[in-house]
């Protein structure tokens, strides 16, 4: 496998789809995926373990997770909600089980109906469950840690409330943590603070960025967290998607342009920006209907454009 200097992880398939009404088919999804790992996009958040009754998009989480799972060198990673989630995922042979609760309480029992105390729980006999499995079938376990920057009801999350729960997460088990700007309130500035105050507390398990481009600066926020030292970043091809919480929001940041910004900036992640843009037309000609963006698409690769060389960021300096 390429070596990578970040990694970039798809959750169009789960964070883009989910709230669309129309049924993307089964078909189209693994093309996509396998579209993606082709061009080196090594990990792909697939679907949801929810029940089709409340998101009837991932009816096909069973044929999209085992059929995805047959990609050589693709970790498979799927949205759990819950510990039958969790269960579901394990049967299933999913590599990766992205737990998510929301450190707004309001947001919490909006989105899981339970409060934080109870979703804490649950990871809690997930992660017991996880540990219980053969070390062949075991998934890496995560946590995220949804609205970490604020909410559409609260307002501003306090930083000791997700630094709370991200330290709850590591002890109980969590192998990596996500921090989400899940409806696009973050700046550069609260980045810095979050990421800073979440990755001194969980010390060398790994952090990693969730952010939605709701107005405008989420790659803004990206370099804010690359400044703290993540090296991994969630993003949707065509940064569909957004927040049922948050009206008239975007989805997640553009894939296309991280790839392009990081790239440009010299951090390898291992990713054909030629063919990331050419899966586009894929989804577009699926759902013509969905609302997609990004900035390289619309103008194209730069002329000349050529991956700069590796090159260290000036915080791996100091």
């Amino acid at each position: 496998m390429q070596q990578v200097d970040v990694i970039v992880r798809e959750v169009g398939l789960r964070d883009g789809l989910q709230i669309h009404p129309v049924f993307m088919p089964t078909e189209t999804k693994l093309a996509w995926i396998q579209a993606e790992a082709a061009a080196g996009v090594s990990e792909i958040e697939v679907t949801s373990y929810v029940p089709a009754k409340v998101v009837p998009q991932f009816i096909d989480a069973e044929a999209v997770t085992l059929e995805a799972l047959k990609i050589t060198g693709l970790k498979v990673s799927a949205l759990i909600p819950n510990y039958r989630g969790a269960e579901r995922g394990i049967e299933l042979g999913a590599q990766k089980l992205n737990f998510v609760m929301s450190v707004s309480q309001t947001h919490n029992l909006k989105n899981v109906r339970r409060e934080r105390e109870e979703s804490l729980a649950d990871f809690v006999r997930i992660a017991q469950l996880v540990r219980e499995q053969p070390e062949a079938r075991r998934p890496i376990l995560v946590g995220g840690l949804a609205t970490a920057f604020g909410c559409s009801y609260e307002g501003r999350v306090p930083v000791a409330d997700v630094v709370k729960y991200a330290v709850a997460f590591a002890e109980a088990g969590a192998q990596e943590i996500v921090v989400p700007d899940t409806v696009g309130y973050a700046d550069p500035q609260q980045v810095r603070t979050v990421f800073k105050a979440v990755m001194d507390a969980v010390g060398p398990i790994p952090v990693a960025a969730h952010f939605h481009d709701t107005r405008g600066i989420g790659l803004a926020n990206v370099t804010a967290a690359l400044d703290c030292g993540v090296r991994r970043f969630d993003a949707s091809l065509a940064g569909m998607g957004g927040c049922p919480f948050a009206p008239g929001a975007t989805g997640n940041i553009v894939m296309d342009d991280l790839c392009f910004m990081l790239e440009s900036m010299g951090l390898k992640t291992g990713v054909d920006l030629a063919q990331l843009l050419a899966i586009r037309e894929m989804v577009r000609q699926a759902l013509p209907d969905i609302e997609m963006h990004g900035a390289l698409a619309r103008a194209g690769l730069p002329k000349h454009f050529e991956k700069p060389g590796r090159r260290q960021l000036e915080s791996e300096l100091v």
